[in-house]
């Protein structure tokens, strides 16, 4: 779950991270109201890269301009993303622009502490140009970040004296960020020296969406769909692809072996839904209006295999949710022969083997 650039702005501040006095706005006329020195930049809140070759991000010297600037951003598109706020920040005058973020490095299972001397630019960019200029430090689970490792990269950037010493308070907030909020990355670039002072002129915060539900008073997820937050109100797992197969399973290797065998055989998922183990009748009936909600879905197959699942509850659910769509079911598992009993009841029947179902419903969207 990514946060826009003023949400992180805000957290870094409460952890004591040096950012710009600035003010979130959503209609121009607010611009004459704030409490800020000029020149301003105004940048476009939307969680896409490209705002400023966009014309997202706009400087602004005077009030009149600032309006002006607002006007134009406000509203905009920037890669389909319709711009509703604009963040009003009192501009900088950079001397040296660094970068620093921590994330996940997930091939070693832990957090790296990434810095350059050579920030303000596509981080990628700069490990593919100047890889002698990227610094790494993988962070020990047990011990932490430890102070002595952010004085060391800060010596590498050529940091010294004040700098240094505010680099690795920076770095060790930042630190902080990241393990507090789950995250997977946390970044400041640039991280810019002006004016004898290090301060974040951007922010990035990415949050594991599977830790979302320790963190309650975060904000709400923009980047979700409406369906993908009807699932999570009943703690299912959901996912919007753009074929015309509504699939769903139980468990995660299941419903991914599900996808596969919907494509070996010529067919589009249209999205896919976890009901996870153990799912109620009640889920279920969630689940299956949840994907038959998508614009597009022609069929829907659903691929249960019963261990805690009950597929007595399963069968329940579907015959409640009555699927106006054309519906191939594969049940196997606990309580098989009551699931099947329940299904016939409703006129419906049941596949025991995937790849015959995953074959029968392809065939049913090239019927329909």
């Amino acid at each position: 779950m990514k946060l826009h650039e003023y949400q992180a702005k805000q957290l870094f501040r409460a952890y004591g991270i040096p950012v710009q006095r600035d003010a979130v706005i959503e209609r121009p006329e607010q611009i004459p109201g704030l409490s800020l020195r000029y020149p301003l930049v105004l940048k476009a809140q939307v969680l896409v890269g490209g705002r400023g070759k966009a014309g997202g991000i706009q400087l602004a010297r005077t009030p009149e301009e600032a309006t002006e600037r607002a006007r134009a951003i406000l509203g905009m598109e920037i890669r389909g993303e319709r711009v509703r706020r604009v963040l009003v920040a009192e501009a900088v005058d950079i001397e040296q622009e660094h970068y620093l973020a921590f994330t996940v490095d997930r091939s070693a299972r832990r957090l790296v502490f990434v810095a350059s001397s050579m920030g303000g630019v596509d981080i990628e960019e700069v490990a593919r140009t100047h890889p002698e200029l990227i610094h790494k430090v993988a962070i020990d689970p047990l011990e932490g970040f430890l102070p002595f490792q952010a004085r060391q990269v800060a010596r590498r950037m050529g940091l010294r004296g004040e700098y240094l010493v505010q680099f690795a308070q920076i770095a060790h907030a930042l630190y902080r960020v990241c393990v507090d909020l789950d995250a997977e990355l946390v970044e400041i670039n640039p991280l810019a020296r002006a004016e004898g002072k290090l301060v974040a002129v951007d922010a990035k915060v990415v949050v594991d969406e599977n830790a979302r539900f320790r963190h309650p008073d975060l904000p709400e997820d923009e980047e979700a769909t409406e369906l993908e937050r009807m699932a999570r109100r009943y703690d299912l797992s959901y996912v919007e692809l753009d074929g015309d197969i509504a699939v769903i399973g139980n468990g995660a290797g299941l419903v991914m072996s599900t996808l596969d065998m919907v494509a070996h055989f010529g067919g589009r998922p249209a999205n896919f839904l976890d009901v996870g183990g153990g799912a109620s009748s009640e889920a279920m009936r969630h689940a299956v209006d949840i994907v038959l909600r998508k614009p597009g879905v022609r069929v829907l197959f659903i691929n249960i295999f019963g261990g805690i699942t009950r597929c007595d509850d399963v069968a329940r659910g579907i015959v409640a949710a009555r699927p106006a769509v054309p519906t191939t079911i594969r049940l196997v598992g606990t309580n098989e022969e009551e699931g099947r009993r329940i299904l016939e009841e409703a006129g419906m029947a049941a596949f025991t083997d995937p790849e015959e179902a995953a074959r029968h419903a392809v065939a049913a969207v090239r019927r329909s």
